[in-house]
């Protein structure tokens, strides 16, 4: 079985040793790593942990950066690891959305670059709406034209509060399903519950093109979750996401096979069938 973690954070060192002057720039970046206790993982290290974990495959997506410029500097070291490591590395890269032009742009570069998605886009620290057309379409139109998923960070309406929770919950993917129906969104953290909903034909439907994928859940949900979202929205909805380095890989996929409750042809759809689907790898 081939494992596919599509959600993993890495950083350049240059980021990691400016931790401090990142976070008197970025308010939702200091949030969630000011503290310098809060692993800020290298490519090298995410390699050590896929080696020790199984993973053969990781996407590594960027910070969703408020400012454009940082947007650039972050792509520019996941394109190179996506360079230096490939079919192991997949770069996910930034942008921010009210930049514009400038964000299509950056599309089109990495794009152009070996990009295979792009996010972890992180609106309420970018300052945007996930489901403004105004903001939104521009991007939308260029990661169609390339064939990139999007990846949001999303949340819970509900439940305990923790850095970086944020207001993407399920009416706001929701409605950016509605609006950008042909668009292929991946809604992070179980997409803030969204899953559920689709017990109801006409949300599934919408839902069409949407994803879940399970990063940080040992956090925030108990293990049922995931025989309980397969059977809402289907085992080809999931997709196996640790938010690495905020969780060991190792460490969530101990978890899935000992408390997930998955059969072993369910299991491999969510640990890297639907990923290696998704994201068209056997063309790679």
């Amino acid at each position: 079985m081939n494992v596919i973690d599509v959600h993993t954070h890495i950083f350049p060192r240059e980021m990691a040793t400016n931790r401090a002057s990142l976070a008197e720039r970025d308010g939702w970046f200091a949030a969630l790593y000011g503290d310098p206790r809060a692993a800020m993982a290298s490519a090298e290290d995410l390699l050590a942990e896929m080696d020790h974990s199984g993973v053969q495959v990781s996407a590594v997506c960027a910070f969703g950066w408020a400012d454009q410029g940082l947007c650039v500097e972050h792509n520019a070291y996941l394109l190179e690891m996506g360079r230096r490591y490939p079919g192991r590395l997949l770069p996910f890269v930034a942008v921010q959305p009210r930049a514009g032009r400038g964000a299509v742009a950056e599309v089109e570069r990495c794009a152009a670059l070996g990009a295979a998605g792009i996010g972890e886009l992180m609106p309420d620290g970018q300052g945007f709406s996930l489901d403004a057309e105004e903001a939104m379409a521009p991007v939308v139109e260029a990661a169609l034209a390339h064939g990139l998923p999007i990846m949001s960070h999303a949340s819970e309406p509900v439940g305990h509060m923790y850095p970086g929770k944020g207001t993407v919950c399920p009416d706001v993917l929701y409605r950016f399903a509605i609006r950008f129906p042909r668009s292929t969104l991946i809604a992070a953290h179980w997409g803030g519950g969204l899953p559920f909903y689709e017990h109801m034909p006409e949300v599934a439907h919408a839902l069409a093109n949407v994803y879940y994928d399970t990063a940080a859940s040992p956090f925030l949900y108990r293990a049922g979750i995931f025989t309980s979202a397969v059977a809402a929205a289907g085992a080809k909805k999931i997709l196996f996401g640790s938010d690495f380095a905020l969780i060991g890989q190792r460490r969530f996929l101990d978890h899935v096979h000992k408390k997930g409750g998955l059969d072993a042809a369910t299991l491999a759809q969510v640990l890297g069938g639907n990923a290696a689907r998704l994201l068209h790898l056997k063309e790679r």
